[in-house]
């Protein structure tokens, strides 16, 4: 079964820059989609970025655009977020998640497989 699992999150402070990870279980499949959500405490899980599997296009909300970056390793089994100038609004649960079918979608209910979740905490 394919199975994601995030990895880096932490406890930063407003400016720092972190680097999430997340491995799949197996190689991702061209066809995919591959993203990362947050999710803040009594809020809903909102997209936060995108990369298509197949061309590498990726795909970002306004909230984080030209600070956080994706990306993916040459080995197609891992997806990564690297998170610049961060600031207390980026604190949240962030997810891995992935759409088998590659529709370039921020909707949630698109994405089949998801991992667990890894904190990141910014503080002012």
């Amino acid at each position: 079964q394919f199975q994601l699992l995030e990895s880096g999150g932490g406890l930063v402070q407003t400016g720092d820059s972190l680097r999430l990870s997340c491995a799949a279980s197996e190689e991702i499949p061209a066809t995919y989609d591959m993203s990362w959500f947050r999710q803040s405490p009594g809020k809903e899980r909102k997209f936060v970025a995108r990369i298509n599997w197949s061309t590498g296009s990726t795909d970002y909300s306004d909230s984080v655009k030209g600070r956080f970056t994706i990306s993916r390793t040459n080995a197609k089994n891992a997806v990564f977020l690297q998170m610049a100038s961060l600031k207390p609004e980026d604190t949240a649960v962030y997810y891995c998640a992935a759409d088998p079918t590659g529709a370039q979608t921020g909707w949630v209910g698109a994405y089949d497989y998801w991992g667990q979740g890894t904190q990141v905490t910014v503080s002012s």
